[in-house]
Order: structure tokens, then C-alpha cells, then sequence
């Protein structure tokens, strides 16, 4: 597949950016971000239903997670399903509500022998009490674990999350607990639901488009962009130590100069 790369970048850029796709042990991005997108388009190229490349996605969350621990990455956060999923046919809802559950099944056993973490950030109204509780019974399971945390955006809006953080500082003002002049950058982070979290260094999208879709809006504000047309079932190892090792070669001047 053919990796999207920014149009303005020039001809010298291009050629520094040249080179194998083999990440090094070095500068290893401690926070990669995932939007899985192109299942149903994926599924509709091979004359399949589009519930069938959902189902194939799981393949490639596994395959992402053991690539990212092989790198070293500390955190993977995966966007699982959106606030406005919603708007989908219920059958394919109702599916997408039920892979939780079968993946963890599944897989639940060799993350806990990986000492992979699982975690889940999103609203939990409106999620099925079966989604729930396989997500609760993972994290559970894995809480003591220090390896890859393995964070599944499940019901999560960026936006939505914002104004929910942003009422609970204007909560704790109105109480007299803080002042408006204490709030700072650090403090709208903490009250996110990645707050524990250090902010994505690499947001990967797949399937050829190139928007954010209402994902980690405030975290991402100064993360590396990757971008492929490959569609999620198709994403492998060599596409996740492709865009590493673009990463690896990109300098993060976070507005000021090199």
C-alpha cells in the first residue's frame, strides 16, 4: 500500500525522509494512538459483509499490540468506537458492541502472560452490561501489570470529553476549592480521561483518510501524524515499524526551531 505523505513537503524533506522502514532501538514513541478505520470498505472489496472486516479488525488489534510491545512502546490507545457510532445500522452496533467481548475471550490469557495492561477510556452509558463487564473483568485482571498499557477508546468523543472535564474544574471553582486563575494546561490534562497518560507522540490513521474523526483532540495537539491507505484488517507489523521508523526520522520542534 501506499503511505499518504503531506503534500508540502519538498523535494530535500522527502530525501532526509528516505530510507528502510526498520525502526531503531532508539526514540521509540511512548505513546502511539490508533484510529482503526476502512473494516466495512475493506469487507466490501472482497464482496463480504461489512460485519465480517469488523470481526477481521480483531486480527490486527492483536497483531498491533504485539508489534508495539516488540518496539518497546509503552502505551497503545486504540479507537474503538466512537460517540457517533451510534448512527450506524443497530445490527452492526450490536456487533461492534459484542467484539469487546470475543477478543478478550480470546486473547485475554496471553495479555495477562505478556503483562500487557488493559484499559478502557469513553462514557460508559449506553454500553451493553455484557460489553461492560468484559471490559471491567480485563482490567481487573491486568491492573497489576507493568508491561504495554493496551487502552481501548470505546464510546469516546474528544469533544464530549472536554466539556466533561472542563465542568468538573468549573465545579471545583464554584466550591471555592480553586481560583479560574489556577487553571493551566497541566490541569485540563488531568482532568481528561487519559490523565495518567502521557500524550500520543505518533497518531497512526488508516484506510486513506486524513481527518481526526473527534479523537484525543486536546492530546494530540502536537503528536506526529501517519497516515495509510492500507484498511485496518490489512494493518500489520511492517506497517506499525513503518511508521515508527518515519517517526524516528521527523524532528519535533514543538514551534520553536531545530
Amino acid at each position: 500500500m501506499i503511505n499518504r505523505f503531506r503534500s508540502w513537503i519538498g523535494p530535500k524533506e522527502r530525501e532526509q525522509m528516505s530510507g528502510p522502514a526498520e525502526p531503531s532501538a532508539e526514540n521509540v514513541p511512548q505513546h502511539i494512538a490508533i484510529i482503526m478505520d476502512g473494516n466495512g470498505r475493506w469487507a466490501k472489496k472482497l464482496g463480504m459483509p461489512r460485519i465480517v472486516g469488523h470481526q477481521s479488525g480483531m486480527k490486527a488489534v492483536k497483531r498491533a499490540t504485539i508489534a508495539a510491545d516488540e518496539l518497546g512502546v509503552r502505551y497503545l490507545t486504540l479507537y474503538a468506537f466512537s460517540t457517533e457510532n451510534w448512527s450506524r445500522p443497530k445490527e452492526e452496533v450490536d456487533f461492534l458492541m459484542r467484539l469487546p467481548q470475543e477478543f478478550l475471550a480470546l486473547e485475554l490469557e496471553e495479555l495477562i502472560a505478556k503483562n500487557v495492561q488493559v484499559r478502557m477510556m469513553g462514557n460508559m452509558e449506553n454500553l451493553p452490561e455484557h460489553t461492560l463487564k468484559a471490559m471491567r473483568e480485563a482490567t481487573r485482571r491486568t491492573q497489576d501489570n507493568t508491561g504495554l498499557v493496551l487502552n481501548f477508546a470505546l464510546n469516546y468523543g474528544a469533544r464530549r470529553e472536554l466539556v466533561e472535564g472542563i465542568r468538573e474544574i468549573a465545579r471545583s471553582v464554584e466550591a471555592g476549592r480553586i481560583r479560574a486563575e489556577d487553571i493551566d494546561q497541566e490541569m485540563i490534562s488531568a482532568h481528561l480521561q487519559s490523565g495518567d497518560m502521557p500524550d500520543p507522540d505518533l497518531l497512526i490513521r488508516t484506510s486513506g483518510e486524513l481527518r481526526i474523526s473527534n479523537f484525543m483532540l486536546w492530546q494530540i495537539a502536537y503528536s506526529e501524524l501517519w497516515f495509510t491507505d492500507a484498511y485496518w484488517p490489512e494493518f500489520s507489523r511492517e506497517h506499525l515499524r513503518e511508521a515508527v521508523a518515519e517517526y524516528q526520522r521527523r524532528t519535533r520542534r514543538y514551534g520553536g526551531l531545530k
